[in-house]
């Protein structure tokens, strides 16, 4: 087991009661963030609907541009279709009378799609440790996630563990070690090019042993097209399952937002791989349009548990259809730069 690292000179500062657990205005600053991040506070699919509605009329060259948007926007072509239909239903039955009619209906047709995958992550009290397995491909954010999501459980009053289980970099345990200084929590780490089933083997009994709620088990970034990679993950999820046969409790999957349709790549290989319970998205912030998450939700239904839109510790919160929605939707204020 290597120690955990002197936290101070150029580390993160450490959390403080200032980082309270969330509240409801404390959400509302998270979507209100979003909103101002993707794409930079400008809807890509609503931003000029008055010039695409000369005179307020709704045709079918609108409904093309909406499609047209929407495919760009990383929607992906299942629920694009979906959307546009709905679209076709009230242009045929004549209820798009305004732009408003128009947002309303795309609204109604997201949140159709997306509001049986908004899933929080729950932890039952009677499983103990509760182990989370994170994956993902290189830089979608893993490491940074699962700090994160360790602060949240903290602040929530639960006891949370952490397994270096990416052993092929040494910064990458390095990085999981300042989390865990940070929010004050074990880290089980081994040296590099480790065996990861090994570490996280390890891992797991430490943290029955010392009735730790949460086992956050970190992993190394893998191309979904990297089978010998997949492999090592079955692994480390077969040692989890004879220690538990109900572990992994939660395969945790982390997608880069703005990574667009390879995302949807990813997560199907990922799902059929490991069989992944949960996505955490993140980078939703500069030039990513959110339309991955669309894509996802509509192609295989996973649960959504977080999103994410940077790098600060309040930048990561559960997922909520409604506000999500709405933040791909708002219009720009009067007068601002497009």
């Amino acid at each position: 087991m290597m120690p955990t690292p002197d936290p101070n000179a150029g580390q993160p500062r450490a959390a403080t009661d200032g980082d309270a657990p969330e509240s409801g205005q404390k959400r509302k600053g998270f979507f209100r963030r979003l909103r101002e991040r993707l794409n930079q506070g400008d809807s890509w699919l609503t931003y000029d609907l008055a010039h695409l509605l000369p005179g307020g009329k709704v045709g079918e060259e609108f409904i093309e541009e909406m499609e047209t948007r929407l495919l760009t926007g990383d929607v992906g072509v299942d629920a694009t279709s979906q959307i546009v239909s709905g679209l076709e239903r009230k242009l045929w039955r004549d209820e798009l009378g305004d732009s408003r009619a128009v947002i309303d209906t795309i609204r109604r047709e997201m949140l159709e799609i997306l509001t049986p995958c908004e899933a929080p992550l729950e932890i039952p009290p009677d499983i103990r440790p509760f182990v989370v397995l994170v994956v993902g491909v290189n830089g979608a954010g893993k490491t940074t996630t699962i700090g994160k999501i360790a602060h949240k459980l903290k602040a929530d009053g639960r006891s949370v563990m952490l397994a270096a289980g990416d052993t092929f970099r040494a910064a990458a345990v390095e990085q999981l070690q300042t989390w865990g200084a940070r929010n004050d929590v074990p880290v089980i780490a081994q040296h590099t090019g480790a065996d990861p089933a090994a570490v996280v083997y390890d891992a797991f009994e430490a943290a029955r042993a010392r009735r730790v709620d949460v086992l956050l088990a970190d992993t190394a970034g893998r191309l979904h097209t990297q089978e010998n990679l997949m492999d090592e993950l079955r692994k480390v999820k077969r040692v989890l399952g004879r220690l538990d046969a109900d572990a992994p409790h939660e395969v945790l999957l982390v997608l880069d937002g703005g990574s667009g349709q390879n995302a949807l790549l990813q997560a199907r290989r990922f799902n059929e791989a490991v069989g992944v319970t949960g996505i955490a998205i993140t980078k939703l912030d500069g030039s990513a349009k959110g339309g991955i998450v669309l894509a996802i939700a509509r192609e295989l239904g996973l649960p959504m548990r977080f999103i994410g839109i940077g790098e600060s510790i309040e930048d990561l919160a559960p997922f909520e259809a409604g506000p999500f929605v709405d933040a791909l939707l708002a219009a720009p204020a009067p007068g601002a730069p497009r």
